[in-house]
């Protein structure tokens, strides 16, 4: 296993840590119910995806 030979000054290991950077979650919207969505993944409102309709997605999805 590698072992740094030398301490990671605080500006170096601050400078690695700013590249951790976190963005928002793109949405589009339902073609059925026309509410909000995460892409590639069943409607949380009506269940749809890609012409079908799931009714686990929305009862898991309400139960919370």
């Amino acid at each position: 296993m590698a072992v740094p030979k030398r301490k990671m000054s605080r500006s170096n290991t601050r400078a690695r840590r700013s590249q951790w950077k976190t963005r928002a979650a793109t949405l589009t919207t339902c073609p059925e119910c026309k509410a909000d969505k995460l892409p590639h993944v069943a409607c949380p409102s009506c269940g749809a995806y890609d012409g079908r309709t799931y009714p686990e997605a929305v009862r898991t999805e309400n139960e919370r």
